[in-house]
């Protein structure tokens, strides 16, 4: 297995020793529309239409996502009529999406604009250059 490999195995942990599971649970995670359709189903169950008002993104999409979601174990699906009810299937991803909104409050800007990973760019004045 090269490092750049894609392929998961249950003992595989990646070069520094996280468990890959746990990377690809943050993977997961890291995705915009897959943390909104979270916090969505943290608030109750929903269906594919509802999520889709709720991301604005085109219902193919969004069900796309929730496969990924469904796949990690985060989300479960039940039918109900025609149908489909989503809901978050651990009660600890809250705690894990609170952590984490702590950890941003906490962090300040510092996330937001890490060159690798931020949204935003540092803004350079003019006498800095």
């Amino acid at each position: 297995m090269t490092m750049n490999s894609t392929e998961a195995t249950p003992s595989a942990t990646t070069s520094c020793g996280a468990p890959s599971a746990a990377v690809a649970l943050f993977r997961s995670l890291g995705d915009p529309a897959r943390l909104a359709i979270l916090r969505r189903l943290a608030e109750g169950e929903a269906r594919v239409t509802d999520l889709v008002a709720c991301v604005g993104l085109a219902q193919s999409t969004v069900s796309a996502h929730l496969a990924c979601l469904r796949d990690c174990g985060l989300i479960t699906s039940r039918p109900q009529g025609r149908a489909t009810l989503h809901a978050l299937a651990h009660p600890e991803l809250l705690d894990l999406l609170a952590s984490a909104e702590q950890l941003l409050a906490a962090t300040g800007e510092a996330v937001d604009l890490c060159p690798t990973y931020g949204t935003t760019t540092p803004v350079v004045e003019e006498s800095a250059r």
